[in-house]
């Protein structure tokens, strides 16, 4: 009998357990979206079975931990997380949960509308125009955005350039430029990828600009000088 009861019981928590994992369908069409985490960087809520999961920096099905009907323990995160409207804007947010009680709420994740985009998410579709617009907005709020890093941009440009994706790297070293208009290395690059797009004219040019704004880049000399020998041969 007693065995019984301790199975029964068992049995009990177990299904409690996977009903408190649920969530009604109100909920889900509300908090379903892309959310801010950062200038150019999202976390994205959808469900599966009525269970909330997160796309979050490359990993798909994180799957958090449901503490109540609003309140969520992010592993990954190692926080909880609440989704509030902001009364102000009437906006709905993700929101890390205070870890203490004196601490202030804060609106932390804003939820973007549908035709919200975010730069890298221009930059994957090839809407260059629409990126640069983006990283200029940026740029204005706070020049030392890590999302506008002229480094971490001349990255991507130089990872297409690998892949010979030519127009890509151009458009991406373009970008980069127009942020960085007083930067050598921007059109050194930027002349590369002309270069290898059989482009001389625009390779030259931009060689040129990198030369006036570092007499000393030895690298620039020297591929300026074989294209400039090049075109003077044809």
């Amino acid at each position: 009998m007693k065995l019984k009861f301790i199975t029964t019981t068992l049995l009990l928590l177990v299904l409690i357990g996977c009903s408190t994992s649920k969530n009604n369908p109100e909920f889900i069409k509300n908090v379903t979206g892309r959310y801010l985490y950062n200038s150019d960087e999202i976390v994205e809520v959808y469900f599966e079975n009525t269970e909330l999961h997160l796309k979050w920096r490359g990993a798909n099905k994180i799957k958090p931990l449901k503490v109540d009907e609003n309140t969520f323990f992010v592993k990954e995160m190692n926080e909880k997380i609440q989704f509030l409207k902001n009364p102000t804007t009437n906006v709905l947010y993700i929101c890390l949960v205070p870890k203490n009680e004196t601490d202030s709420l804060v609106y932390n994740f804003k939820k973007l509308n549908e035709s919200e985009k975010i730069p890298s998410e221009y930059l994957v579709n090839n809407e260059f125009d629409k990126a640069l617009e983006a990283y200029k907005s940026i740029q204005q709020k706070d020049s030392l955005d890590s999302a506008i890093n002229e480094g971490d941009i001349n990255s991507l440009g130089y990872k297409e350039l690998r892949k010979k994706n030519y127009t890509n790297a151009i458009n991406i070293f373009k970008i980069n430029a127009a942020l960085y208009p007083e930067s050598a290395n921007v059109y050194d690059s930027l002349g590369e990828a002309y270069m290898k797009n059989s482009d001389t004219i625009n390779a030259i040019k931009n060689y040129k600009k990198s030369l006036t704004l570092d007499s000393g880049n030895k690298r620039a000399k020297r591929q300026l000088n074989k294209l400039e020998k090049k075109e003077a041969e044809q």
